[in-house]
Parts: structure tokens; sequence; C-alpha cells
């Protein structure tokens, strides 16, 4: 019972995930359309947080194995 759990609130971590990503992208897209003195800059920090967001991401998982890998070894 508790796996199906997990895995429910995987799927839904996963989701909003997948959303979260499409908005940066579409983000990105529109401030690289729009002529307003703002729009450069706003594409610069979409850019940023497009790469940088799942790299930290990716980084919070792995450290999160690690730790989760240590309290099963612990007595």
């Amino acid at each position: 019972m508790k796996n199906s759990k997990t895995s429910k609130s995987k799927r839904i971590l996963a989701a909003i995930g997948a959303i979260l990503l499409f908005g940066m992208y579409a983000g990105t897209l529109v401030f690289a359309l729009i002529d307003h003195p703002a729009a450069q800059g706003l594409l610069k920090a979409s850019i940023a947080c497009t790469i940088i967001l799942p790299v930290l991401l990716y980084a919070f998982i792995l450290v999160y194995r690690i730790i989760k890998k240590d309290e099963k070894t612990d007595p």
C-alpha cells in the first residue's frame, strides 16, 4: 500500500515539474518575441532558470538518494 502512495506522489510531482518546465520554455519564447525594454533581461533570466532549475533538482535527488541509503544501513 505504501508503494502505491509513493508512486502516486512521484507522478504528481513529476507532472508539476513538467508543467513548470513548459511554463519556463513558453516564457522564454514570449520574452524572445516581445519588444519591450525589459524583455532582454527577462529572456536572460528565463534561459538561466531553464538551465539551472533542472540541474539543481537533479542534484537534490542525488543527495536525497545518498542520505536515504545511509539511513537504511544505520541500525
